[in-house]
């Protein structure tokens, strides 16, 4: 164990433990934005630093070891006068223009500037810009990212797929899509989880609210929405509402009060997803005309499924051929439901609200048109 004192607090904690980590342990917390444990922890936004006694130079904390003895001064007036201009310089090349940001209120950048009561920087506003497809699931805008790379480290260490990498270098470095592609020509698999970890508005899901309110607003459209279990769930937690009163009444309450003419569980797409599945690996094993592919993956994840073309393309014959439950019910809204209200499939908007970006890209694959009147499911929110 090693002992050292941290803002005159006596700490022992094991050997290798960051400065970090020992201050968390005491209840002492330093602000960061680039540290991810055992992810990333490259101290790239140099806002956790601390004064350490006999040593010239400020430390990072997220990445520097403790020591037998140490003396940290995490709240001196040089490490927060430190951390005021190293926030400033990264305002400097941010776009600050909160109020219509995605992430205002929920900005590790924004929350750490009012922390240290920044309401003004002195240095020359140059933000970057950058074109992106629009079109794509997922949005990335450069005039937000502060260059932290968790993107980098969480695509390359968890999802083991090295979308995002470094282009130039010094002052005109940026986070871009690998070997100068297109996002639409990388291995991206629409998982989510550079958005889950950005700190700021830079990465975001495409917002296709408009859509659903410009269909809602259509006298002549009739819409359906279906609403995923894991969101049936858990939609109450970003409203701050506690379990018990996030029922699934209110849930469907709020969404007829929006406008949706027929609300359905995502559940009713799940078991007919089972049955079919099921009745393609009966096919598989009893029928002498159907090749005899083993294992048999699931295609309901249309992220699993984009990893799995990518990085292992020669396992594709073992994924079933069945729609998701997403797909599935938007194949059964534009047909049976139809039937049963005697109308037009044109007519109908269906709406999918669902807990990943990889569903945004799914309702566009061809083959997911039941009756030529466009896609099954018209829009999928997320």
């Amino acid at each position: 164990m090693v002992k050292l004192k941290i803002d005159n607090i006596p700490v022992e904690v094991p050997e290798g433990t960051t400065i970090l980590n020992a201050a968390k342990s005491v209840g002492v917390v330093l602000p960061t934005l680039c540290y991810m444990k055992d992810i990333n922890d490259i101290g790239a936004c140099r806002i956790c630093v601390a004064e350490i006694e006999g040593r010239k130079k400020l430390v990072t904390t997220c990445n520097t070891p403790v020591s037998e003895g140490m003396v940290v001064m995490t709240n001196s007036p040089r490490a927060r006068e430190a951390r005021r201009v190293n926030v400033q310089f990264i305002l400097s090349q941010h776009d600050c223009n909160c109020p219509t940001c995605i992430r205002s209120t929920n900005c590790g950048l924004q929350t750490i500037a009012n922390d240290l009561g920044i309401i003004s920087q002195p240095y020359t506003k140059e933000v970057p810009e950058k074109k992106w497809d629009m079109t794509f699931p997922l949005i990335k805008d450069d005039s937000k990212c502060i260059k932290c790379m968790r993107c980098i480290q969480v695509c390359n260490k968890v999802q083991s797929v090295g979308v995002w990498g470094l282009d130039n270098t010094g002052s005109r470095t940026n986070i871009g899509v690998t070997c100068d592609r297109e996002i639409d020509e990388s291995d991206c698999v629409l998982c989510g989880q550079c958005v889950t970890h950005c700190p700021t508005g830079a990465l975001s899901e495409r917002d296709d609210i408009m859509k659903a309110f410009r269909a809602l607003a259509d006298p002549d459209i009739i819409t359906v929405v279906q609403v995923a279990p894991a969101v049936r769930a858990a939609w109450g937690e970003d409203l701050g509402v506690s379990r018990e009163f996030a029922t699934v009444k209110r849930l469907v309450a709020a969404l007829r009060k929006i406008g949706f003419n027929y609300i359905f569980d995502t559940d009713f797409g799940a078991d007919l997803t089972i049955i079919e599945e099921g009745n393609e690996f009966m096919r598989r094993k009893f029928n002498n005309n159907e090749p005899n592919r083993y294992p048999l993956f699931t295609s309901c994840c249309p992220g699993w499924v984009r990893f799995m073309k990518s990085q292992y393309p020669d396992m594709m014959e073992h994924f079933s051929t069945t729609k998701s439950p997403q797909q599935m019910f938007g194949a059964v809204a534009k047909t049976y439901l139809a039937d049963i209200l005697k109308v037009d499939p044109s007519r109908i908007f269906s709406v999918a609200i669902m807990p990943c970006t990889a569903k945004k890209a799914e309702c566009t694959y061809p083959g997911m048109d039941s009756t030529g009147t466009g896609p099954d499911i018209n829009l999928v929110l997320t």
